[in-house]
């Protein structure tokens, strides 16, 4: 089945064969719970194309994406439980109910009008009688950061917030403060707690400023492999093993680390 370019038709052809009989007897095995890290390792590879501005990639990760979308489509549809047309009529119907401020009669001028008014489709959509359930709604799933933000979102809007940054702050040095107090206690259930307390109080600063703290934290991480690939680097060019080295010289080589970021060799901040 060799084309020049191939279709969304040709897709669904191509996944209907592989799981043919006479398919490929790892496709064919798959279901829907073997194919979720999957799903979540090419979401993942789509951020990080994005990330690397890199159109080849993210073409090709998104890509990846769709076929896991068809996959699951395909095995849902040899149960008799939906078809990708059934996705993508449902996908469609809910774009066109939620937008009805350009397919229908309601009116948002801004972002914040159009957010405003999707909370209230969506809070009608599911049911929901209360602010709790609202919350509930956000998928346990989730890594906790993304949650954290999307849950006192949530919480925010119904006006369960702090008035501005600066009070968001103090949270956190209080709760720097008592898990300092709980750890220095031994109690390491309290310890657990408290951790959990700072996190979730970071989390609010970060959604006063506007920042994603899973994207700042994968940042963060990325930088941290960098400046260690640096340091290890230049251990083994000085003829040193990093086992052999005590942390005093590791720090030092961290610090040329960070001043060669600075100055933009590496892209850094």
């Amino acid at each position: 089945m060799h084309k020049e370019r191939y279709s969304f038709e040709d897709l669904l052809e191509i996944m209907k064969t592989l799981r043919s009989p006479n398919g490929c007897p790892w496709d064919r095995e798959q279901d829907h719970e073997s194919l979720k890290k999957y799903f979540i390792e090419e979401t993942y590879e789509v951020l990080e194309a994005i990330d690397l501005e890199s159109s080849e990639k993210l073409c090709e990760e998104l890509g990846d994406v769709l076929l896991q979308v068809v996959f699951h489509a395909t095995i849902a549809e040899e149960n008799g439980r939906f078809t990708i047309y059934d996705v993508i009529d449902g996908v469609s119907r809910k774009m066109v109910h939620r937008h009805r401020h350009v397919f229908g009669k309601e009116q948002a001028e801004t972002s914040d009008d159009v957010l405003e008014l999707w909370d209230e489709i969506k809070k009608q959509e599911k049911g929901a009688k209360s602010q709790t359930d609202i919350l509930k709604d956000v998928p346990s799933i989730l890594p906790a950061l993304m949650r954290s933000y999307k849950v006192q979102e949530k919480a925010a809007k119904v006006g369960f917030d702090w008035d501005n940054a600066e009070d968001a702050w103090k949270k956190v040095y209080e709760e720097m403060e008592e898990l300092h107090e709980v750890y220095s206690s031994g109690d390491m259930v309290k310890t657990e707690e408290e951790l959990g307390d700072l996190l979730f109080a970071i989390v609010n600063v970060a959604r006063f400023l506007k920042i994603q703290p899973e994207l700042a934290l994968t940042k963060t991480i990325n930088k941290f492999i960098k400046r260690f690939e640096y340091i290890e680097t230049k251990s083994s060019e000085n003829g040193k093993q990093l086992t052999d080295m005590t942390l005093e010289e590791m720090d030092a080589l961290w610090d040329k680390a960070k001043e060669l970021y600075k100055r933009g060799e590496n892209n850094e901040d």
